[in-house]
């Protein structure tokens, strides 16, 4: 190939990704807004001046830089230049909207195509990180369990998000004490989480395939001798009948809690025992001020109603100890994201595990992280009605 060949799309996408080869130039030139490529021929021409921009957020978020600023400094390496980073918040920090987070100094020249690509490194792993906080914050005694990856729109979203739910976790690590997030789906960002390989153990997939749920607890035993198993209960719309014939197959590991139930109940159906009056009886007896302060109809669903409820936690773990396993952990997934989350603590639902991908943005022009060029040949100069990106942030924020 000449150098004046252009790789076929579908090559570039495979080829590129946010620790790959996106800082080459070519990948830049096509992937940036073109009024920044026609910026870029003036400024060639015209003369080169070093600017300041400053990177802001419409909404409070947890500061979550990394990967922007390693693309950034990628990108000078590889055009020998140099660029002054300077960051008005550490990673974890909770930032409010409108503060300038970032202040990234260096020449036109070389800053003025790269705000498209930097800028959606930043917006999005902010919100999330900033989601993942919020959850374990509600929650600090329950280990979450990052599932977000097959609703991301690819791989370079994805290493966004599970480097967001790594910095949120850890923030609420250190402001309450939480558990947080103890791994995640994918093994090609389970370092993110201080794990060599990723977390899981069965999709419903398996328990189709072999037929019945004590059967896929048999082969993922005999494949994986010795390791504990998370298994699947709810494919056959059998939560708890299936869940304990594992059990009374597997009693030692149960015994041990070497044995957990991944609850991820379809929101068309009650749990196997439960309908509208069974779920009030429940939480009558588990919860008993609960339905009667719940604030929204959403609220009262995530109470009572169908999939993966609080009544149906409660259902699920009182069928396990009165059975004798009490020491069999409950898995819980479907939907949870802060607002589920927050239900779920209030009336102290006994999970153990929530696997989640709900930490990522639910309104995506949340995400929206915005640049300004604040000087040029260091005289300050913001376009009208930015001027507030001229302050200097105040010190001594909280962190997380």
């Amino acid at each position: 190939m000449t150098k004046n060949d252009t790789p076929a799309p579908d090559k570039t996408v495979e080829l590129h990704g946010i620790s790959g080869g996106d800082t080459h130039d070519l990948h830049i030139s096509r992937w940036s807004d073109h009024y920044f490529l026609r910026t870029k021929q003036a400024v060639e021409r015209f003369g080169d001046k070093t600017v300041t921009y400053a990177v802001f957020m419409r909404r409070p978020v947890i500061f979550a830089p990394r990967l922007m600023i390693e693309w950034l400094e990628r990108v000078a390496e590889e055009r020998s230049v140099n660029f002054d980073i300077s960051c008005n918040y550490t990673e974890g920090q909770w930032a409010g909207a409108g503060e300038p987070l970032i202040a990234i100094t260096g020449p036109l020249l070389h800053l003025v195509d790269l705000e498209t690509l930097y800028l959606q490194k930043l917006g999005a792993a902010c919100v999330a990180a900033n989601n993942a906080f919020s959850m374990c914050v509600e929650l600090p005694e329950v280990a979450f369990l990052a599932m977000d990856a097959r609703h991301c729109a690819g791989t370079e979203m994805a290493e966004l998000m599970a480097y967001a739910a790594s910095v949120g976790s850890e923030a609420a690590k250190r402001q309450v004490g939480a558990i947080g997030f103890i791994g995640n789906a994918t093994g090609a960002t389970a370092h993110y989480f201080g794990r060599e390989e990723a977390m899981g153990t069965m999709p419903h997939a398996l328990i189709g395939y072999a037929g019945s749920t004590l059967k896929a607890a048999e082969m993922y035993a005999d494949l994986f001798p010795g390791e504990p198993m998370t298994v699947l209960c709810d494919y056959f719309g059998q939560e708890v009948t299936d869940a304990l014939t594992v059990c009374r197959r597997f009693p030692e590991m149960a015994s041990k809690g070497e044995i957990s139930f991944r609850i991820d109940t379809h929101g068309g159906r009650f749990v196997e025992g439960l309908g509208p009056q069974e779920s009030y009886a429940v939480l009558e007896r588990f919860a008993p001020v609960a339905v009667r302060r719940y604030r929204s109809d959403k609220e009262l669903r995530m109470l009572t109603g169908t999939g993966v409820s609080a009544a149906a936690i409660f259902h699920f773990r009182e069928k396990m100890d009165r059975a004798g396993f009490e020491a069999v952990k409950i898995v819980a997934s479907s939907g949870f994201d802060v607002d589920k989350c927050r239900v779920m603590a209030d009336v102290a639902a006994p999970i153990d595990v929530i696997g989640t991908g709900s930490f990522l943005p639910g309104n995506w022009t949340e995400t929206f992280a915005t640049a300004d060029i604040i000087a040029y040949d260091g005289t300050p100069s913001v376009k009208a009605g930015r001027e507030f990106l001229l302050k200097t942030p105040e010190s001594g924020k909280t962190e997380g």
